[in-house]
């Protein structure tokens, strides 16, 4: 089950595939990716960033990715895109050897269920566990350590890296990609309280994943307690994310590092929520919101736009003058009130 060498490309197919302007000797012979400062002949480097465009002069790369208009500055062969760093983005997953195509096998150590339904080319990696009806699309890869369980199915061409869990009942889309440490379908945060101690409801919902989605390390989707936690398309959740039972994601959402989501929130497609972003339950966020990093929100927002909430960093003792003035706003509020009652009258 080992994965073929890194594959090497000519600048002509290079080109071909991103459909750059291929300014050089299409013949050179690419072998990975580096940056501007470090890159050698066998490598590609990109510029993305105007600030870079001071390192291209000593440049030694076999081939630099950039915008048209700073072609002239390039003093090797070039690949000429309006997006250089979309370009990166593509050349990355060529050079990836972790993306190669698998050649599968199940490894002697794994437990997979008599019923399962393997499509072509699965690999199942040492220790992996795999329940009962489960299905695996063509070219599903699962992780050393990792768990499926019973009843779910996953798409074609989707990725589990060691130790992920997939609980029972979740349905993950093709091409999914899942890193060490995620749990996929876990119990929602669901009690009863009857005044002496918390009784469990059953979570009786599953999670379905759509097509493309990105799950980093270490984050959690709940299930639903009785419908679905439902992530759509193109969905790219960082790691330690916590997602509630019944939350639902619209198509191309990107979630970064340790937001977390309570329960049956809905967010809609083409959202950003920067880093620790909280949001409450029972919320709707429209379509195209962006969320500034460490935001709380607790009302739902029904206009597309850039939000932010709390305050940057200052020192503490500004900070704690500002802190007592914070306590006294309602008391100046209602004196202000008062003022401008009076003057009103006056």
């Amino acid at each position: 089950m080992t994965h073929p060498a890194t594959p090497q490309y000519t600048l002509t197919e290079l080109a071909e595939r991103l459909g750059a302007q291929l300014i050089g000797d299409g013949s050179r012979r690419i072998r990975g990716l580096a940056t501007l400062k470090e890159a050698g002949p066998d490598q590609v480097a990109f510029v993305a960033n105007r600030s870079y465009i001071k390192d291209l002069a000593n440049c030694r790369a076999g081939a630099v990715l950039l915008h048209p208009e700073h072609g002239a500055a390039c003093p090797v062969a070039r690949l000429e895109l309006a997006n250089p760093y979309l370009g990166y983005a593509h050349l990355s997953q060529l050079f990836d050897p972790i993306l190669a195509a698998p050649v599968g096998g199940i490894h002697p150590t794994a437990v997979v269920a008599e019923d399962v339904v393997l499509g072509a080319r699965v690999e199942i990696g040492p220790n992996a566990v795999v329940e009962a009806g489960v299905e695996l699309g063509d070219e599903v890869v699962v992780g050393a350590g990792s768990f499926i369980g019973a009843g779910s199915c996953i798409g074609d061409q989707s990725r589990l890296h060691a130790n992920v869990t997939v609980c029972h009942g979740v349905i993950i889309g093709k091409r999914a990609l899942l890193h060490s440490g995620c749990v996929i379908g876990g119990d929602g945060f669901g009690f009863a309280h009857d005044g002496g101690r918390w009784h469990k409801i059953a979570q009786l919902g599953g999670v379905v994943l759509g097509d493309d989605v990105e799950v980093g390390s270490c984050s959690s989707i709940d299930r639903g307690a009785l419908d679905d936690t439902v992530i759509g398309n193109d969905v790219k959740i960082d790691s330690q994310v916590q997602i509630a039972h019944n939350v639902r994601i619209g198509d191309h959402s990107a979630l970064a590092g340790c937001v977390g989501i309570a329960g049956s929130t809905r967010v809609g497609k083409n959202c950003m929520l920067g880093g620790g972003v909280g949001l409450s339950g029972h919320l709707t966020i429209c379509d195209g919101v962006q969320v500034t990093g460490m935001s709380l929100v607790t009302n739902s927002i029904h206009e597309p736009g850039v939000y932010s909430s709390g305050t940057g960093a200052m020192s503490n003792a500004q900070w704690r003058k500002n802190a007592v003035r914070f306590k006294q706003l309602d008391d100046m509020a209602r004196r202000l009130a008062r003022l401008e009652k009076r003057d009103q009258q006056g």
